[in-house]
């Protein structure tokens, strides 16, 4: 099942949110520049 994930853009910086599954390696394009430098950004937990 997928679940929301932020992404970002490493090339634009462009800043994104996509469907994402865990454990599942997906080729990702930003949707701004169709690059392909894009990282999935770590959540911040709450304490």
């Amino acid at each position: 099942m997928a679940e929301e994930a932020k992404f970002k853009c490493l090339r634009c910086g462009h800043g994104f949110t996509a469907p994402y599954t865990p454990k599942v390696a997906e080729e990702r394009a930003c949707p701004k520049c169709d690059s392909n430098s894009v990282r999935r950004l770590k959540e911040k937990k709450d304490s």
